[in-house]
């Protein structure tokens, strides 16, 4: 599934258009070098195709490309974390 995801810094979330619904991975900024992925979300009709790790994934690749740490708020951004090992040194100790 080919998605296109924006990026809204003022609303501070990432977007990918599911038709009717958006899908969305949303972020607070707690201070200028932390970005904290506080909740996801998948219309249900988009559930089960890998939205969501997409959305993440464009998330991490973001917070790492602008030298951000990451904290995992989201339950699901933890998980994905923790199943890609490559992404846990972005991780605010």
């Amino acid at each position: 599934m080919e998605l296109n995801i924006k990026h809204d810094k003022k609303y501070q979330q990432f977007t990918a258009n599911m038709g009717n619904e958006d899908a969305e991975l949303a972020y607070a900024t707690p201070s200028e070098e932390v970005i904290d992925f506080t909740h996801t979300f998948v219309p249900e009709s988009a559930r089960g195709k890998g939205v969501a790790n997409k959305l993440i994934e464009e998330g991490l690749c973001y917070a790492e490309e602008n030298g951000k740490k990451v904290i995992a708020t989201c339950p699901v951004v933890k998980k994905f974390i923790h199943k890609n090992p490559d992404y846990q040194k972005l991780l605010k100790q």
